[in-house]
């Protein structure tokens, strides 16, 4: 009984990680809708006057 109540939480946690890792796969990915589609452009650089 002992035993059982050692495995079985770690049972329970394996199960939970592999749904989510099967919801990941088996759901199409979000996008962001803040998110830009494209990285910005880089700009210059603020070079202090000496």
């Amino acid at each position: 009984m002992a035993l059982l109540s050692v495995l079985l939480p770690l049972l329970m946690l394996g199960v939970m990680l592999a749904l989510g890792r099967y919801e990941d796969l088996l759901l199409p990915q979000e996008q962001d809708p803040l998110e830009p589609a494209a990285q910005p452009a880089p700009t210059m650089s603020h070079n202090p006057s000496g």
